[in-house]
């Protein structure tokens, strides 16, 4: 039972590491049930998943007004 535990973790280790790279996981995710039994499908994938630039998505820091002055 463990080995079959850590086959299917090798098995999906190129859409595990795209996933904690920040990568849009579908693609490689496809690809790696249809291909990823192919010895070249899933190294070319595991290339793909480490070499290949995250998508970074940015948030605007919030700006705010600076305060005018004390009122009482």
């Amino acid at each position: 039972m463990i080995t079959l535990s850590i086959l299917t973790l090798m098995y999906f280790l190129p859409t595990i590491v795209a996933a904690n790279r920040g990568h849009g996981v579908t693609g490689i995710l496809l690809l790696n049930l249809l291909f990823g039994w192919t010895g070249i499908g899933w190294f070319a994938l595991m290339l793909w998943a480490i070499l290949s630039a995250p998508h970074y998505i940015l948030v605007p820091a919030p700006c705010y007004a600076p305060y005018a002055g004390y009122r009482r």
